[in-house]
């Protein structure tokens, strides 16, 4: 898309006077534009208006942001030192609430005549944490959290256990009141004492029922996500507990989260494989200046800050940063990961890796720095700054944006890494860190070489593509690859396709697994390269879906366990280094029949045995008569033609993310199976032998 040039500046040309057309009443230039046109939203109603403001949208993860809201709140009070229980109840009727022995909303009058607890659920941005209010770093900050709880839903009830009472206050479609004894609502800001507790008692209890019309149809409150959440929070705020029940009749037993070791813990409970290093840990207290509005004025004033992390690295090559601030998690990092990020790099190349001798080979090519990616691979970290009236970007508070938190966790991190890296950490961690790193940079380099080379390569033929794929005329969103088995089942399908949009690649042998195959394996596959080239889009992150020369990728496969295993190869090879082609629905699998036979001159096709014994019971077909089909290459031009390459009468299979998730977990399976270590499927079946036929086992 090319910008527009500016008219300002001094290559602005001089503006010529030209009467402008009178233009009909109602159009685009009517002015009819008047002090009637400007409308104030009172209350709630901005967020009614325009809810993806403040949690994101209207599916299942702004209804989640509800629930987040709620249970931050009492998670505030703990991380205070006022509370150390939560309890979080999922119930039959759809509502959500939750429970905290803090120290209870407040519940005095204000000035206008109303209570706090009322103001705190029915105004924006108010509540205790403000300033220098009732806490000094929360995660709450915006002070819109409970009132926007309120504001999308139908109804919510607030108990607050204090003074030795229990008060509580109903909101029946935002508006406060109580319930009278006949079941009648009474509109009143008057609280009513439910019950008398003992004085040293005190808590919030806040029920909530959202509403169902502001929510798209398919949101629902998952379990696991709401799991996922509380036990991460119970890692940032160590001896907190929490109670998780859900009473909608999962069977879902009630669970009980709490952890002690902060961080620390969590980056252990993250952690997957094997481990390259123990868990380092990094602490710092440090301050800063901002500008902030004081008594109607801007002045400047002294923040403290708190840097926590903890992080290692395994075996693998994934990389997983979880970041938050205070008890917020911020999923999209921020200034304070980015400082994190920074430290890292600096250290690990001027430190680290400064004198090893395997990327001092690379350094006459530019190429012996490690890029973020290359440090980072196998990263599992934490990182966590404390901080009163931090500044997010958005209401949802997935990214942090105060400018001053970077340099502040870069000079921590890049302190304490280096410390690490000079003798704090074991030698032989140290060492095997080295190792992962400058392999990383190794493998790195040599992908990128070797992809540059063969599409240099490609260049140099007329084409640029591989001499086994038969294309077609046209490409485009309307064109289609065949993925074929061999070439028995190429010269049909050659044969019977459509070459003006249908395109075949016949496949010699399987792919390479590209589920534990690195990215230099994946590029010196004669098969993956095929594909990728015939593509045309690149691959992994270079990959961009606009350049794909075919609307649809369809995988011709027999209907057996080779088959399935080159199909689960296949699929796998996509997910990993051609993802966006599975996130678009572009891939599919066809669905050739396993039986056929002729009744009355005309061809009668089965998809499988179920559907064969039903033909053969409606025509009056004896099962001898079928013909079954053990591959596509068995098929005529016609057969294949009519079953599988006709768009009129063909049957596919469109693959998705989850189908290139099972087929990873598939091929991993069929390398044991099927491949050459006898001693690991060994293992795997006796291990496995409840799942194998009792008969099998008595031969």
């Amino acid at each position: 898309m090319s910008a527009k040039k500016s008219t300002t500046g001094k290559t602005a040309k001089k503006a010529t006077s030209r009467k402008a057309p009178a233009r009909k009443a109602g159009s685009r230039g009517s002015s009819d534009y008047d002090q009637s046109k400007i409308e104030v939203l009172e209350g709630l109603e901005a967020v009614r208006k325009r809810p993806g403001m403040y949690i994101g949208g209207t599916g299942t993860e702004g209804l989640h942001h509800l629930v987040w809201e709620i249970i931050d709140n009492g998670v505030d009070e703990a991380a205070a030192g006022f509370a150390s229980n939560i309890d979080v109840v999922l119930h039959k009727d759809g509502s959500i609430e939750v429970t905290d022995d803090g120290r209870g909303i407040p519940i005095g009058r204000k000035s206008d005549g109303r209570t706090a607890l009322e103001v705190v659920f029915t105004e924006l941005h108010a509540g205790g944490k403000f300033g220098s209010g009732a806490y000094s770093a929360s995660g709450g900050l915006h002070g819109v959290g409970a009132s926007v709880v309120n504001a999308l839903s139908s109804k919510l009830v607030a108990e607050v256990d204090r003074d030795g009472a229990t008060h509580r206050l109903v909101f029946l479609e935002r508006e406060p009141g109580n319930y009278l004894s006949s079941g009648k609502f009474k509109p009143t800001s008057k609280l009513v004492q439910v019950r008398k507790i003992p004085a040293s008692r005190s808590g919030t209890r806040v029920r909530f029922w959202p509403d169902l019309d502001v929510f798209d149809a398919e949101a629902r409150i998952d379990y696991e996500q709401v799991r996922d959440h509380v036990a991460r929070v119970c890692f940032l705020v160590p001896g907190l507990q929490i109670k998780l029940h859900d009473k909608r009749g999962t069977g879902q037993k009630p669970e009980t989260f709490v952890a002690n070791g902060g961080l620390a813990d969590y980056v252990d409970y993250l952690s997957i494989g094997e481990t390259v290093t123990d868990i380092m840990t990094i602490h710092d207290e440090a301050t800063f200046e901002e500008k902030v509005p004081v008594n109607g004025k801007m002045s400047t004033v002294t923040r403290p800050c708190t840097i926590d992390v903890a992080a290692r690295w395994v075996k693998g090559f994934d990389t997983t940063i979880v970041s938050f601030v205070n008890t917020i998690p911020t999923s999209d990092g921020g200034t304070h990961v980015a400082g994190f990020e920074r430290a890292l790099s600096r250290v690990a190349n001027e430190q680290l890796l400064a004198e090893t001798k395997k990327l001092k080979k690379l350094a006459k090519q530019g190429n012996d720095r490690a890029t973020p990616s290359d440090i980072q691979e196998g990263l599992v970290a934490a990182v966590k700054v404390t901080v009163p009236e931090p500044q997010f970007k958005g209401q949802t508070k997935q990214e942090l944006g105060t400018p001053a938190i970077q340099n502040l966790v870069y000079e921590t991190v890049k302190s304490g890494f280096a410390d690490w890296v000079s003798g704090g950490g074991k030698k032989s961690q140290i060492n095997a860190l080295r190792e992962k790193m400058t392999q990383a940079v190794i493998t790195r380099v040599a992908a990128k070489q070797q992809l540059d080379a063969r599409r240099k390569a490609a260049t140099l033929t007329s084409t640029g593509m591989p001499d086994k794929l038969a294309d077609c005329r046209v490409h485009g969103m309307d064109s289609e690859l065949l993925i074929v088995e061999g070439n028995s089942a190429a010269g049909p399908a050659k044969q019977g396709r459509d070459s003006e949009t249908m395109a075949v690649l016949p496949l010699r042998g399987k792919v390479v697994n590209a589920g534990k195959a690195s990215l230099k394996q994946v590029i010196e596959n004669t098969e993956a390269q095929a594909l990728i080239t015939a593509i045309g889009a690149g691959s992994g992150r270079d990959f961009d879906v606009a350049d794909a020369r075919y609307g649809r990728i369809i995988i011709l496969c027999d209907a057996d366990v080779d088959g399935s295993h080159i199909r689960c190869l296949l699929l796998t090879l996509i997910y990993h280094h051609m993802r966006p082609l599975l996130e678009h629905g572009m891939v599919y699998a066809a669905q050739p029949p396993l039986f056929a036979t002729k009744h009355k001159g005309e061809l009668v096709y089965a998809y499988d045995e179920q559907e064969r014994a039903t033909l053969s019971e409606d025509l009056g077909v004896p099962f001898d008569k079928w013909k079954r089909f053990k591959g596509l290459g068995e098929m005529n031009v016609e057969e294949l033609a009519e079953t599988t390459l006709n768009r009129e009468t063909r049957v596919l299979k469109r693959m998705g993310m989850s189908d290139g998730r099972q087929a990873e977990k598939a091929s991993r399976l069929f390398e044991v199976l099927m491949g050459n270590d006898v001693a690991t499927r060994k293992d795997y079946i006796v291990s496995n032998s409840s799942l194998i036929d009792q008969d099998l086992l008595d031969i």
